[in-house]
């Protein structure tokens, strides 16, 4: 697939890296030569130095003949004009852009064909702020992910001493669960990856991703690792684009009835923020303040966020509040160099927003029927959502049992959904910013099947699998598209 970026930031060249490695034909666009520099001495790509937002740069870059545009620039309005050049003057099939203003998001009109004509919006910020709401949510995770619409939920866990399953097999979780079918997709061991049988033992620290129905993750967590009480009291470093987006989400769950306190450096922003926020407390301070943090009893939090737009600031906080007491900490960290360093340190979890964001993107650039893509292990492996077409003789999976398919070695079929509606699979496909609607009754039918070696796979079923090694995604598409000579 030959693929324009536009944008040689973080999300730009993650994306690059990312899709590179996949044999596609990659142009990247920025108006830094410095920074494009080194990208085209280590990758296999082109570069072009200029404004993504000139139609002669576009033509440069090869917009005649490129199949799609990911606008990823800083500038919103560069990668809406962009996208509108590659749909009028270079008729490019597919258009992803960035944007980061919720003005633009909140009229969605303004992607339309007739407008801007952007097949697909990526919000990372909102991206971002969606994944911490998760791990709020469910303190005891390492990372949630949601598929097909929710009714099916990944869930990694680090087993701890006492837990129920540390130290046995685990085809015994069955016996502790009963009741509930779930399946372990997968075991990463100091580093690395297990592929999971009955018989495998879990060990403390090992970190276990499990598939199961969404309403049953909380009965699983409870067998890998004791459970921490509900997150009541959050403190949110920084009041940039995510930490006011996290505040705002939390200020409006009054269910939850969250106690939130957020610290903002610049004055006249917390000015702002405080007339915002009307369930949050602003203040004006320096989070990495050892003593603002202690008289803001910083060890009573239950979640400590640090969310500015600095690395190294939200390390130190995360780490000072840590080390005052705060129940867990989570950092954002844009450097992939620092969350690898800091991962298994004191900081619980290191949030790398570009592989965070990454797999909005890939689910647009995989081959075949992909209906989601999530990064797992900062990059390391991926879950992809898949929907099977076809029929018994033009598919090499409908009509098989899981234990028929031929699966490359490191992937995992965990669940099946099955029942979604037309109208619902479709618009989980196509993911366009003008569909943005949720018929939640569309899916109310929906039934979740843990995939078992005896499980067959019929036509429309949505399938969730794992994969520990990148390396395979390119085996995976193709075992799920339909046989060309059938259609």
């Amino acid at each position: 697939m030959k693929i324009i970026i536009l944008g040689a930031g973080r999300v730009g060249t993650s994306v690059a890296e990312s899709l590179v490695n996949e044999a596609n034909d990659i142009t990247l666009v920025d108006v830094a030569s410095k920074t494009l520099q080194p990208l085209q001495d280590h990758l296999d790509l082109r570069t072009i130095v200029g404004n993504a937002s000139h139609p002669s740069v576009l033509d440069k870059a090869g917009a005649k003949d490129a199949d799609m545009i990911l606008a990823v620039t800083q500038s919103d309005e560069t990668n809406l004009v962009a996208c509108k050049l590659a749909a009028t003057m270079f008729n490019i099939p597919t258009k992803i852009a960035r944007i980061h203003s919720s003005n633009f998001l909140a009229y969605p009109e303004i992607f339309s064909p007739e407008n801007f004509g952007v097949d697909f919006a990526i919000c990372p910020e909102q991206i971002v702020t969606e994944y911490i709401e998760k791990l709020i949510e469910f303190p005891e995770a390492l990372q949630v992910l949601d598929f097909a619409n929710g009714k099916v939920s990944l869930v990694a866990v680090r087993a701890f001493h006492g837990g129920p399953l540390v130290g046995r097999e685990l085809q015994e979780l069955r016996q502790h669960v009963p009741n509930v079918d779930t399946r372990v997709a997968a075991i990463f061991r100091r580093d690395h990856p297990i592929i999971p049988e009955g018989n495998t033992v879990v060990e403390a620290g090992d970190e276990v991703f499990f598939l199961a129905a969404a309403k049953n993750i909380r009965s699983v967590m409870q067998e890998l690792r004791r459970m921490d009480k509900p997150v009541e009291r959050v403190m949110i470093a920084g009041g940039g684009n995510i930490g006011k987006r996290l505040a705002n989400a939390l200020d409006k769950a009054q269910e939850k009835n969250y106690q939130v306190k957020l610290i903002e450096y610049k004055k006249l922003v917390s000015q702002h923020l405080a007339a915002d926020l009307h369930h949050t407390l602003v203040l004006h301070g320096d989070a990495t303040d050892e003593d603002l943090l202690e008289s803001e009893n910083v060890a009573e939090m239950d979640m400590f966020c640090a969310l500015t737009n600095d690395d190294e600031n939200n390390i130190m906080a995360a780490l000072l509040a840590k080390s005052l007491g705060a129940h867990k900490v989570i950092a954002l960290i844009n450097r992939s160099a620092y969350v690898d360093l800091v991962h298994s340190g004191n900081i619980d979890i290191a949030i790398s927003p570009a592989q965070v964001t990454i797999g909005s993107l890939l689910a647009h650039v995989r081959r075949g029927d992909v209906v989601a893509v999530h990064s797992l292990r900062r990059g390391a492996a991926e879950a992809l959502e898949l929907v099977a077409h076809g029929d018994a003789n033009s598919s090499n999976v409908v009509g098989r049992k899981v234990s028929e398919i031929r699966l490359p070695k490191g992937a995992t079929i965990g669940a099946i959904v099955r029942g979604l509606s037309m109208t619902e699979s479709q618009r989980l496909s196509d993911n366009n910013v003008n569909n943005k609607s949720k018929d939640a009754s569309s899916s109310n039918g929906a039934q979740v099947l843990i995939a078992h070696h005896d499980t067959v796979i019929e036509v429309e079923d949505h399938i969730i699998v794992f994969v520990i090694n990148k390396k395979l995604i390119r085996q995976i598409e193709k075992l799920f598209q339909v046989g060309v000579g059938f259609l």
